[in-house]
């Protein structure tokens, strides 16, 4: 079997809010992809209520876009207590950071339901699954908790 580097990170030791690299791989061709850790809320603690996860799912595609080049996904995880976030290249954990304290900021002090984009029946596989009134008040959650460039000491940036 595989070993899955998410399965082995003990959950217990992280202090959330965070960003943490989980790792890059090389491709043949000597692509580089990195996958981030973005974790919202403490594991096994609090979670975010699918509607308010699925709206920041979407907002997060276009603001973390404008802010880092290489986005490939940005995807929640199933636990609901953060994003794993695949790009082209490595940033630092500062850098992802940063982009993601300015586009929570966005989402909890200036998005209207018009900026969210992806929300009808033929663009969004459950349409019906969101809440902007969620998402603003998880933003805000975490901005406030503040977020660590380092997942084991808090070092907010």
């Amino acid at each position: 079997m595989a070993e899955v580097e998410s399965f082995t990170l003990d959950h217990t030791k992280v202090k959330a809010p965070y960003v943490r690299l989980i790792g890059e791989e090389t491709g043949k061709k000597g692509d580089v992809i990195a996958n981030y850790d973005l974790r919202f809320l403490q594991p096994n603690e609090k979670e975010v209520p699918t509607a308010g996860l699925h709206t920041i799912e979407h907002l997060l595609a276009d603001l973390l876009r404008d802010r880092l080049d290489g986005i490939i996904d940005c995807s929640p995880f199933g636990c609901r207590t953060g994003f794993h976030l695949i790009t082209w290249g490595e940033f630092s954990t500062t850098e992802v950071a940063q982009a993601l304290k300015e586009s929570l900021q966005t989402i909890a002090y200036e998005t209207k339901w018009e900026d969210v984009q992806g929300v009808d029946i033929t663009s969004c596989g459950n349409y019906r699954d969101h809440s902007l009134f969620s998402a603003k008040e998880y933003a805000k959650l975490v901005l406030e908790d503040g977020i660590s460039d380092d997942p084991f000491e808090r070092h907010v940036v």
